[in-house]
């Protein structure tokens, strides 16, 4: 097969990553079929190192271009390849067949940032992007039930494929060697002049994302805290993109009254990322939808106890190895927060099963399944 994957979204916070892990994946895994990457040059991401049956053309417009939905199917028509992957949907609606996409929410649908004319043109194209793909990919089976029951996909043109965590969560001592592991953690604890306990939350800062109740709940776990001898200091801190695209963001924290011990960081690199999953004194995610929720899987991968909520894909996401709270409830989610930080025992069993839990999601296993479900959509089935 000669199969073109659109890799332009390299650098975005969670789609980046599963495009950069099915790639390696593919390249350990399949040296028969010809991949074709649309790459743009411009945007200052960097592919990974790939064998021969991968090659990278270069395609220069953004995915965003009105004039994408008539260049794209062009350009790839010039291409003359068997199908394409789309690994987020968002598919030219004069997109010709064959054609695969990957489905990782809808949040787009059901949490919509414009209303009116807008929306309905956005959820147009966002429906007819799957219903006129020959397989769509789904990353759990929350999603898949989201697609029918939303927008009507039929189930039989589905294939649910689990995502993974990146493995270098899961290596960086054995990587770099203890020492170098821990001074990459001095390092970076001294450039963000961080000298205090602290709750992580990493993601995107989206409505459905939910921080404002996070926030809430943790003014009201501090106090709580205030005579425990290792959290008396405690600092929640939100890794997250364009915080300012969120008012309700910031308007929690003054209400709530935390403005000095809530910090927001914006975009860190990936490495910078580990060493906080790893510091971090627990991960929390109270999130009020998510399509897969990779992020509390990658804190289980880096030794980190999970705090998530209890809907949603995030049960499937997470299984039995986090304490799960309900995200609408400020109280449960400080609930949550408090027996992970307080209970040495719960946080113990989080930490092992976690670890155990993430593994269980295999990128190897993930792109053998994409090759087939290639090999479903061309052959028609």
């Amino acid at each position: 097969m000669k199969i073109a994957i659109d890799v332009r979204r390299l650098r975005d916070f969670g789609v980046g990553t599963y495009i950069r892990n099915l790639l390696i994946a593919l390249a350990a895994v399949d040296g028969e079929n010809e991949y074709l990457l649309l790459w743009n040059p411009h945007d200052g991401s960097h592919l990974p190192a790939l064998p021969s049956n991968f090659q990278v053309v270069p395609y220069r417009r953004t995915d965003t271009s009105r004039l994408e939905h008539l260049l794209l199917p062009l350009f790839l028509r010039s291409l003359n390849v068997d199908l394409v992957h789309f690994p987020l949907n968002r598919v030219p609606i004069l997109m010709h067949k064959p054609y695969v996409v990957t489905i990782h929410d809808i949040g787009i649908i059901l949490f919509p940032e414009e209303q009116g004319i807008w929306h309905t043109m956005r959820r147009f194209r966002f429906q007819r992007g799957l219903m006129r793909a020959n397989k769509v990919i789904a990353v759990s089976a929350a999603t898949r039930r989201d697609i029918h029951n939303e927008l009507g996909v039929p189930d039989d043109r589905v294939r649910l494929v689990y995502n993974a965590p990146d493995p270098h969560f899961f290596s960086h001592d054995r990587e770099a060697g203890p020492e170098a592991a821990q001074a990459d953690r001095t390092r970076i604890l001294e450039r963000y002049q961080i000298k205090y306990p602290f709750l992580l939350y990493a993601g995107t800062i989206r409505r459905q994302k939910n921080i404002p109740r996070l926030v809430e709940a943790f003014a009201v776990l501090r106090p709580q805290l205030e005579g425990h001898p290792l959290y008396k200091d405690l600092r929640l801190i939100i890794i997250g993109d364009e915080i300012s695209k969120d008012p309700a963001v910031r308007r929690a924290v003054m209400q709530s009254r935390v403005e000095q011990t809530v910090r927001f960081l914006g975009f860190v690199p990936f490495d910078t990322l580990r060493v906080f999953y790893e510091l971090a004194s627990a991960f929390v995610f109270p999130s009020l939808y998510e399509g897969f929720g990779l992020p509390p899987v990658e804190a289980m991968a880096s030794g980190t106890p999970v705090v998530a909520s209890g809907i949603s894909a995030l049960p499937e996401a997470v299984g039995d190895a986090a304490v799960l709270v309900n995200p609408e409830n400020v109280f449960d989610i400080a609930r949550g927060m408090r027996e992970v930080l307080t209970d040495p025992d719960l946080r113990a069993r989080l930490i092992e099963k976690g670890r155990i839990h993430a593994a269980s999601f295999s990128w190897e296993r993930n792109a053998k399944d994409v090759i087939g479900i290639y090999r479903e959509a061309l052959a028609g089935k």
